[in-house]
């Protein structure tokens, strides 16, 4: 079932097109990344599916149905960064944020337990931690018991333990059947809570599916993803010709250190460390890394990393 349809969406500021004819579908139940760098129209196309922004071109729709006030009540919306009061507690901010919600009085107790907040209700604002800020602003995304939420960014600005509270959170929350929409460019986090992503670059969409078949790049399958591994023995030009004539073998390279080569994930570090053995080769080294997302978004969309 599609929770959000983008069909052709196109939005111009002059001569520039910050999204220029995207198109993809949101599943319901997953975590669905939104990915790009700062500028590639990520907070621009989820200006227009909240309905802040009205797209040049194209539509969308939530469930099948157009925007509306109906809608957007099942809808949990985090663009920007809360306006909570400082001086007030996390319990009477977020009955502010009930209020103005017009729904979600009678859920409070219950998100701040989801969000790990609930000891910390009379606290002040002004005492938490950017993580526990971050995660109050959630809680109040969660007012009303939403079906879908949709984050901007959810851990910009946050230091390494934040991001990691934040990470953890959204995994709960999409256990608990939520479907989430992030934006990020934060491309390690992506991998480590998405189940599928939209790759954008200058608002144009390069690729959409889930992160196993965006990771894929050998043909074999679009549910196989790929396998960085590094190996090394006495004799690696008698080696590279072996692991050469393998037919699934792909991108293989040979420098001092050994060989490195990319197969499908289907293929494990102990089925090449036997075809070696069998062929007379003891491998001396045997490393195994799975090609990041990071890696294949550098590929998609022919950048360099900042790093």
């Amino acid at each position: 079932m599609t929770v959000l349809q983008i069909d052709h969406l196109s939005k111009n500021y002059g001569a520039i097109k910050a999204l220029n004819n995207v198109s993809f579908a949101v599943p319901k139940g997953t975590v669905f990344g939104i990915l790009g760098p700062n500028g590639s129209g990520k907070t621009t196309l989820l200006g227009i599916v909240m309905d802040i922004l009205k797209a040049t071109e194209g539509t969308f729709s939530w469930d099948g149905q157009t925007a509306s006030n109906e809608v957007r009540k099942k809808i949990g919306t985090l663009l920007e960064t809360p306006n909570f009061y400082h001086y007030m507690s996390a319990e009477d901010n977020l009955k502010i944020a009930a209020s103005i919600k017009g729904r979600g009085m009678e859920d409070i107790d219950h998100v701040l337990r989801l969000v790990n907040l609930d000891q910390r209700k009379n606290s002040k604002f002004s005492t938490f931690s950017l993580g526990m800020k971050q995660r109050l602003a959630i809680a109040s995304t969660l007012l009303g018991d939403p079906d879908v939420l949709v984050f901007d960014e959810p851990t910009n600005g946050l230091d390494p333990a934040g991001i990691a509270e934040i990470r953890e959170l959204i995994k709960e929350l999409n256990k608990k059947g939520k479907t989430i929409i992030m934006a990020s460019h934060i491309l390690d986090e992506v991998e480590k809570v998405c189940t599928h992503v939209a790759i954008i670059q200058k608002g144009v969409l390069k690729t959409v599916g889930s992160v196993k078949e965006v990771m894929n790049t050998d043909g074999t399958s679009v549910n196989a993803g790929t396998t960085l591994i590094e190996i090394a023995a006495n004799d690696n030009e008698a080696l590279q010709n072996l692991i050469g004539s393998l037919h699934y073998i792909s991108d293989l390279t040979m420098d001092e250190n050994g060989l490195s080569f990319t197969c499908p994930d289907t293929i494990q570090s102990t089925d090449i460390n036997q075809y070696c053995f069998e062929k007379g080769i003891v491998l001396s080294r045997l490393n195994v890394k799975r090609k990041s997302l990071e890696t294949r978004f550098l590929e998609i969309t022919g950048t360099k990393s900042e790093k």
